[in-house]
């Protein structure tokens, strides 16, 4: 995740491996059948056979053409933009006229309707080409930097404010620990202004989670306690910037804070085939966590994990028994395409 130029939304050429992508694809192509179809018959009835039969024999040359792509990606992208699209159209009428010549031989089609194929094959190819290519124009990397600056910005002034009181409810009855508190806010500064399109890695962003919590575990004392779940991940999984220190404060000021006793946060990460899953979860105290907080934060971390994975990342809410839980699901990649 070196460089905004990789996100998916910024690609000119789309990523295939991408299951935001392959979404896009599926539904467009079938969207062109649907209307292929209804050109075709002559009364409305009709419409449904025939575009399940369109569907039939162009599903298995869709996912069979989409396979291949992802195969071919990287080589895609070092070439020219519109030679890369050109090859892609190429490849999708060559497609469709093996498949359609193959079935020309079992004496299931003519030589009209074979041409007709790599007719609309090809045209299907361009027009969803030239959907990618707009889709990039408008989410350009400048324009797409320019929003996750304005995302983590939003982030910065709470947590920053937060962590500064705690270190001032400590300069006069615990000026030692007031200056310790002090070398960690200065790293907690330096996360918060790095630079968004750089990414960071998990390790990083347990680090600053855990000097986040020794801020606050100066503050609160015995009535904060911390419960890390750490399984076989890989540490140095880049994942964006800011992403876990923003649920853990809502952890603490909306679960533990309020609660006069106190109280456990869960902290879970672990991997599970080609998915990372990070939970955290806190109890739930009096009518449970404050709306307009908390949903603040969990909206502006759905809006930069769409920008950073596309449908690949997700964020769950799960609240009942006495617990506030949040899981967030990320792809496993360890270098971005």
């Amino acid at each position: 995740m070196t460089s905004i130029r990789h996100f998916p939304a910024t690609q000119p050429l789309p990523d295939w491996r991408n299951l935001g992508v392959i979404l896009r694809i599926l539904l467009g192509t079938n969207l062109l059948a649907m209307l292929w179809a209804l050109l075709q018959v002559p009364e409305l009835a009709g419409w449904l056979p025939r575009y399940i039969e369109l569907a039939a024999s162009v599903e298995p040359l869709l996912l069979f053409l989409m396979g291949l792509l992802a195969l071919l990606r990287d080589w895609l992208w070092r070439l020219p933009l519109r030679l890369g699209q050109c090859l892609v159209v190429l490849l999708s009428a060559a497609l469709s006229a093996l498949v359609f010549a193959y079935a020309r031989t079992l004496m299931l089609l003519d030589s009209v309707g074979m041409i007709r194929a790599i007719i609309l094959a090809a045209v299907v190819a361009v027009v969803l080409l030239a959907y990618f290519e707009l889709r990039a124009r408008a989410y350009s990397p400048a324009q797409t930097e320019a929003r996750l600056a304005a995302l983590n910005a939003r982030i910065r002034p709470h947590f920053l404010f937060n962590s500064l009181n705690t270190v001032l409810s400590l300069i006069r009855a615990r000026p030692q620990e007031a200056e310790v508190a002090l070398e960690s806010l200065s790293d907690l500064f330096r996360a918060a202004m790095r630079d968004p399109a750089k990414g960071s890695s998990l390790a990083d962003e347990i680090a600053i989670v855990r000097q986040y919590l020794e801020l606050e575990k100066l503050r609160l004392g015995e009535r904060l306690h911390v419960d890390w779940q750490i399984g076989q991940v890989p540490m140095n999984l880049p994942i964006p910037p800011l992403m876990l220190q923003p649920l853990m404060e809502n952890a603490v000021y909306h679960g533990i804070e309020p609660a006069p006793e106190g109280g456990t946060i869960q902290i879970v990460i672990s991997q599970h085939k080609e998915e990372l899953l990070i939970a955290i979860a806190n109890p739930l105290s009096g009518n449970g966590p404050s709306v307009v907080g908390n949903q603040m934060a969990l909206a502006n971390i759905r809006e930069r994990l769409a920008l950073y994975y596309d449908l690949e990342a997700r964020l769950e809410i799960c609240s009942g028994n006495g617990s506030y839980e949040v899981r967030i699901f990320l792809p496993c990649r360890r270098t971005h395409p």
